[in-house]
């Protein structure tokens, strides 16, 4: 059996053994090979677990899917927004990622959640939803890398009816109104720019990534960016963990609060003295002394009496007959009635070409009934005819009480 041996002084530890048979591996050498984000450099996503990754990307997939219905009704075109992908960054780690010119609008959550959410898109591909806009084909090819001012706004009204349907849809899972700010929206064409107001580029923000597709014109992807702390905010909502977080940290105010209002320890020790002594009353006339009143303690249980409950009869209920008529007090209420001729839908391109002489042809035949409505709520049907060289309308028919429930609905 070999001795190794120590500079002669004595024998290897089992570390240095172990250091020489893996070829001068040392123990920090192990551990740094145990944290590869201290090899890598990459940023330390400790503060989101697998779970809440998960949980906002599935809130992610839903309301976005509400934003691809809103941006499909718009453009008349088929969209898919899915496959989120959750990460944990900061914007100027962003900014070696992105491919500008990017448009990205900002709002802000007002009412529900607090928080800033930026909503990032290829200037490439608003391209395409501005050219559908405009009723074209929208057939670019990626061609077209600036967008003028018109194109511009309404690309952002696309996005924001977006982020609006988006907004809804969280309301109805987190079971709360949340409202959203007015949107700013902004061409991001050098990366020297701040892309956001209200968050700061050393920041941790939530990128939640989705693919983007537009029938087969586009096939690329859209960004949702919102703050670590809104991220947390969703989470704990979604979790039912929002009412323990804030009874915690009311808790922990008062807590803070009754110890900045706590006697001195003389105080302390005369009032524990005080508490230690039994109640007396005392013989002294009313208003002349503190002990004329004896003190309850909690250990004294106040007996309450109960007593079974007694209603007054109850008297013969009012018929139709004996209930009066006031409709005459609102016989007096004006009411306004409007005719319905027809509807019709077009594009911003139709509607900027119209002119003196353009004719707009409307969704109903000439036979059939208009509307007759009142206060916007639809009554009756009728005919339009002349009355000394006016238009009036012929009553034809009165709308049922299943037609009337439904468009009150």
């Amino acid at each position: 059996m070999w001795k190794i041996m120590n500079d002669g002084n004595g024998f290897l530890s089992q570390e240095e053994i172990d250091a020489l048979l893996n070829g001068g591996d040392n123990k920090k050498d192990k551990e740094n090979k145990a944290d590869p984000a201290s090899e890598t450099g990459s940023q330390d996503t400790s503060e989101l677990s697998d779970v809440e990754k998960d949980l906002l990307g599935e809130i992610g997939n839903i309301s976005m899917g509400s934003a691809s219905t809103a941006l499909s009704t718009i453009i008349n075109q088929q969209v898919n927004i899915t496959t989120p992908v959750v990460t944990l960054t900061t914007l100027k780690k962003l900014r070696n990622e992105f491919e500008i010119p990017n448009i990205a609008l900002e709002v802000q959550y007002t009412k529900g959640i607090v928080g800033e959410n930026l909503l990032v898109m290829k200037v490439t591909d608003a391209a395409v939803i501005a050219d559908l806009m405009m009723g074209n084909s929208g057939e670019l090819d990626g061609k077209k890398s600036e967008l003028s001012e018109i194109e511009v706004s309404a690309v952002s009204e696309a996005m924001n009816q977006m982020i609006g349907s988006a907004a809804t849809s969280m309301a109805t899972m987190f079971m709360r109104e949340v409202n959203i700010s007015p949107p700013k929206s902004k061409i991001w064409t050098d990366l020297t720019e701040p892309l956001s107001e209200g968050i700061g580029d050393e920041e941790s923000v939530i990128k939640v990534s989705f693919s983007l597709k537009i029938g087969k014109l586009v096939d690329s992807h859209i960004m949702q960016l919102f703050p670590l702390a809104t991220a947390k905010k969703i989470v704990s909502i979604m979790m039912g963990q929002e009412g323990e977080e804030e009874a915690a940290a009311e808790s922990k105010a008062k807590a803070v609060e009754n110890k900045s209002e706590a006697p001195s320890g003389d105080a302390v020790s005369q009032a524990a003295a005080a508490s230690s002594v039994p109640p007396q009353q005392s013989n002294s006339p009313s208003g002349s002394g503190i002990n004329e009143k004896p003190i309850e303690t909690s250990a004294v249980k106040k007996q309450v009496p109960v007593q079974q409950a007694a209603f007054q009869p109850l008297g013969k209920p009012k018929t139709v007959e004996n209930v009066p008529r006031n409709i005459d007090l609102i016989l007096d209420v004006p009411l306004e009635i409007s005719v319905v001729l027809g509807r019709t839908k077009k594009n911003i391109k139709d509607i900027l070409n119209l002119g003196t002489g353009s004719l707009v042809e409307l969704d109903k035949l000439a036979e059939e009934p208009v509307e007759i409505l009142v206060n916007g709520k639809k009554i009756a049907y009728g005919e339009v005819v002349v009355v000394d060289e006016n238009f009036g309308v012929r009553i034809t028919g009165i709308v049922s009480n299943e037609e009337r429930i439904k468009s009150l609905k």
